[in-house]
This record gives structure tokens, C-alpha cells and sequence, in this order.
């Protein structure tokens, strides 16, 4: 199966504080992150708040430029590309935001917000563009009449449905859905997971889907890269991810997943610390200081990222067992 979707050692870098008299300091937000989406696949990017997951996936869609690496989509590097090749490009890459009512504008019409990237390309003309308008309203179980409503006058999981239709009326390859869910109701998550798995073998598409909650993750991902302060330090099949997590912060973060079981719980792996700082990261393996498996060698050398014989892709001096 092809990569839609492939970035290797990306990197974006901001810049902090500075002055007259001072330097600006170095924000590392990705930091030589690599991984691949096949067409058809669902890829979930997890990891705590603050690792870098809604910066790579703005990246990926080139929202924001990169300060190294590379961006292939459909086989094309879009790392420099810009004018109409981009453009074109972009029509297949789509994204689904966070905050429902925040990503759409409240003066527009729901019709006219799903259908305001149609507008970009004078061949579509005003027929072609009612109908798809239609057809995505219809799948995503919104009906016509919404269409003249405004985003108020919705539920957050209705305005959700709005974001995803505004995607997929573009007919796209490859969706990034950041954070899709974390803002609804927990009964209102279930639907929207469901819908976006059906769309995704209704319409072959692509996903990579940013969460924190490995929960969902687990539930709609094939494979799953997990970050930790910019970098990638495990990358492999969802299921031998959850069943043998190689990487000291992978076990941490399913020992928290509660059990929806009366009685049975999870031996939790607690982690000692806060997340270093980006202005401030540790030395050698970033984990270093809140491993619990820590040893010398990690805190003066960066470990590798490298294939283990299982398949699991990790960055670790001392990888657990299965």
C-alpha cells in the first residue's frame, strides 16, 4: 500500500523572548520527527499537551513552514511548493479543528462555510457547487434546511458535523483532524468517531487523527505515533502498541487508561516530574528525568530513532520486553 502522506526529520523551530541587547531563545516544537500515512489508513499522533502534535500536523498541511525536513504528499515534495501546484494540492488535504465554534465564522451561513474552498476554483461552477454542498450536508447527517442557519444556532456536535462536511466537500485524499473530539460530550464523541469512520471507507480516505486520549486512539487508529517534547519515540501497529508498548512513556500513558470494568484496573506506572520545559529540554533522551528504567547512558546521549525486529519504530536506549 502507498504513503499519501510521508515527512521525514521535520523540524520547526521558533524563536523566544529576545531583545536589543539579547538573543532570542530557541523553541524546538518538532524536532526531527518522522513518520508515513498509507493511503486508506488512519494514523493516530498522541502524547501530552505541549509535545508538538497541532504544530506537526500544521505542518504536514504546510499551514506553517518547516525549518527542515521533508513533506511528500501523493508523491509530491510540498516543502517549497507554493502558487497553483500547492493550491491544487491543498484541495486534497483537509483539516478538522479542535473548537467547533471557534473554527467557523459566525457571520456566514452553514452552506456558504462548507462551501467557501469551492469557491477557489472558478471551473466548479454554482450547480456542481450546491450539489456537493448537498451530498456532504447528507453524509455528514446534517439536513438541507441548515444549510440558511448560522453556527449558533447549533450543538457542539453539530457544529463538528459543519467542520467535517467543510472538509470532505472537497472531495480529499488525506484529512488531519486535530483534536476532534476532545471539546464534546463524551456520548457526542462516539457519534463523531463512528461518522468519521464511516466516511473513511465510504470516501477512501486518509486520516491523521491528534489526541491526547488514547482511548479514542485506540479505537479508530491502524497504526500509532507517540511524541514526547518534540520528538517521536514510538512508532508502530495499534494493536502491538497497546498489547507490548516498548517505550517507557508509551506503557506510562495506557497504565492510565481506566478500565470500563467494575473492579478491574490498570497497574498504574506514575510518572515523578512536570513536562521540561521547550526552552529547556534535557539532555540526551528527553524522558530521561521522569523515566522510571532511566539509566546513565540516557542522559548524556540522544537516542536513535531505529527499527526494532518486531516492527516497532523507537527512540530508546534500553527498550522494555515484551
Amino acid at each position: 500500500m502507498a504513503d499519501i502522506l510521508a515527512v521525514e526529520n521535520l523540524q520547526k523551530h521558533f524563536e523566544y523572548g529576545g531583545g536589543l541587547l539579547r538573543k532570542p531563545r530557541l523553541v524546538r516544537a518538532v524536532d526531527g520527527v518522522s513518520f508515513s500515512v498509507r493511503e486508506g489508513e488512519t494514523i493516530g499522533l498522541v502524547g501530552e499537551s505541549g509535545c508538538g502534535k497541532s504544530t506537526t500536523g500544521r505542518l504536514a498541511m504546510r499551514l506553517i513552514d518547516a525549518t527542515a525536513g521533508s513533506i511528500r504528499f501523493a508523491g509530491a515534495d510540498i516543502t517549497r511548493l507554493g502558487g497553483r501546484p500547492l493550491k491544487t494540492l491543498r484541495a486534497q488535504m483537509q483539516m478538522i479543528f479542535q473548537d467547533p465554534h471557534s473554527s467557523l465564522d459566525p457571520r456566514m451561513k452553514v452552506g456558504d462555510l462548507i462551501g467557501e474552498g469551492l469557491r477557489l476554483f472558478p471551473e466548479i461552477d454554482a450547480a456542481a457547487r450546491a450539489g456537493r454542498i448537498a451530498e456532504a450536508m447528507e453524509r455528514v447527517g446534517l439536513r438541507p434546511e441548515h444549510a440558511d442557519r448560522y453556527p449558533h444556532e447549533f450543538s457542539g456536535g453539530q457544529r463538528q458535523r459543519i467542520g467535517i462536511a467543510r472538509a470532505i466537500v472537497m472531495t480529499p485524499k488525506l484529512v488531519v483532524a486535530d483534536e476532534p473530539v476532545s471539546a464534546l460530550d463524551v456520548s457526542i464523541q462516539a457519534q463523531v468517531i463512528n461518522l468519521l469512520e464511516r466516511l473513511r471507507s465510504d470516501l477512501g480516505l486518509s486520516y491523521l487523527f491528534i489526541s491526547h486520549d488514547l482511548g479514542v486512539v485506540e479505537h479508530i487508529s491502524d497504526r500509532i505515533v507517540v511524541m514526547y517534547l518534540g520528538r517521536v519515540v514510538e512508532f508502530a501497529d495499534c494493536r502491538a502498541i497497546f498489547r507490548h508498548p516498548r517505550h517507557p512513556y508509551t506503557k506510562t500513558l495506557i497504565s492510565a487508561i481506566p478500565i470500563p470494568r467494575f473492579g478491574v484496573k490498570r497497574e498504574r506506572i506514575p510518572l515523578t516530574g512536570e513536562v521540561p520545559s521547550p526552552l529547556d529540554p534535557p539532555s540526551g533522551c528527553h524522558f530521561h528525568p521522569r523515566c522510571p528504567f532511566a539509566r546513565e547512558r540516557c542522559r548524556t546521549e540522544t537516542p536513535p530513532f531505529r527499527r526494532l525486529s518486531d516492527g516497532h519504530w523507537i527512540a530508546c536506549h534500553h527498550p522494555l520486553e515484551d
